[in-house]
């Protein structure tokens, strides 16, 4: 029986934990990592409807991309309409798990969802890029050992390099040691100088694998103190980050790409900032959920058009001010995740045989209705 821990682990090779804002409450938000799971939902937020079409479902595990608990609770009151959720959600032993600012900033992630709904081309990340952390290791081991530890590295993560995983180097030597008296050694004797014909296995993995990888070497390393080095090394892991900016297959107008906009995400209306609605576009930026205040980062990145959502009344102005020009779509937009979350989770579903059934939630949870 899957679990919910094996869930998230898989998601989290696409958008690891530390790839969040800071602050943000990511991550298990009620429940049990180790709750087991027959019927999952997916849904952008967490709402009294939704917890509720989700035990009409008979839902055990809802996967969210608005965090449940923004804020503490205080006081477990149930007249509390969200404290009243927590307790359903609870007295159905429903768990929830929320993946917010970190599938916003993952390659393949929100951003990328909504510029490719967009028509976005060669699209780069919006604002200033940050790298993950990256490690080499090089572990000395008997050569009759070496295939072993190479499987077992490369199993537990290292050596992805790109489009390729266990990818490795080796260099032959010879490995001098003298046991002392207190040693266990498991080739050569105490007290004397032994040469054993060593390989150096070398292999690249994020920081996020450190302990994963580190644990495998020292359980599959056949000497009682293995001899290794570790080393951070620079400008090789994957870049990440908010936001996207790309170009329009065909320059329109800001007006017409306003109603191109307005279709695919089927609005009913959206705000739009704009000096000049029939100057010419074709480079675009957007920012899923509330970007007003990263403009300045569209227009550093020579964005015409700036798509965001929440843009506030004295923003719109600043905004104008710039020269640039803005679409407001608001938040909701980013309920593109039900369908790709979906996507993936089926993916997995049948790659790993969970044996899962997974739901997208039916509910719009806009909570604006245009008159």
């Amino acid at each position: 029986m899957v679990k919910v821990k094996d869930i998230v682990n898989r998601f989290a090779e696409l958008a690891p934990s530390f790839m969040a804002e800071e602050g943000d409450p990511i991550g298990l938000q009620l429940g049990s990592f180790d709750a087991e799971v027959k019927r999952m939902m997916v849904t952008l937020d967490v709402r009294p409807e939704v917890v509720q079409e989700a035990i009409e479902k008979n839902i055990d595990f809802i996967f969210a991309h608005h965090p449940a608990m923004f804020r503490p609770i205080k006081r477990f009151d149930l007249a509390d309409p969200q404290n009243k959720m927590y307790s359903e959600l609870l007295k159905n032993n429903i768990t929830v798990f929320a993946a917010h600012t970190n599938l916003d900033n993952a390659n393949g992630g929100m951003n990328d969802w909504l510029a490719e709904k967009m028509g976005l081309k060669e699209t780069s990340i919006l604002l200033p890029a940050r790298q993950e952390q990256m490690f080499k290791l090089a572990v000395f081991v008997p050569q009759e050992a070496a295939s072993e530890m190479r499987i077992a590295l490369g199993n537990a993560g290292a050596g992805q390099i790109g489009n390729y995983d266990n990818c490795s180097y080796s260099l032959n030597g010879i490995g001098r040691f003298r046991p002392n008296d207190q040693a266990h050694p498991t080739i050569g004797e105490n007290g004397k100088i032994t040469e054993v014909k060593e390989e150096k296995v070398e292999v690249v993995f994020p920081a996020r694998k450190k302990e994963a990888i580190l644990k495998t070497m020292l359980a599959k390393h056949p000497y009682e103190e293995p001899a290794f080095d570790l080393f951070k090394i620079e400008e090789i892991g994957q870049k990440y980050g908010m936001g996207r900016v790309g170009f329009l297959e065909h320059p329109q107008t800001v007006r017409e790409y306003a109603k191109f906009c307005k279709k695919v995400f089927k609005l009913q209306s959206l705000r739009m900032v704009s000096n000049d609605p029939n100057r010419k576009i074709e480079r675009v930026a957007v920012l899923g959920g509330s970007g007003g205040n990263f403009y300045p980062e569209a227009k550093l990145q020579k964005a015409q058009l700036y798509v965001t959502g929440d843009i506030s009344y004295h923003t719109g102005h600043d905004i104008l001010a710039a020269g640039l020009s803005a679409l407001d779509p608001g938040h909701h937009i980013e309920s593109i995740c039900k369908e790709q979350l979906h996507k993936l989770f089926t993916k997995w579903n049948t790659e790993n045989d969970w044996g899962l059934s997974i739901v997208e939630s039916k509910l719009n949870t806009d909570p604006f209705t245009f008159i």
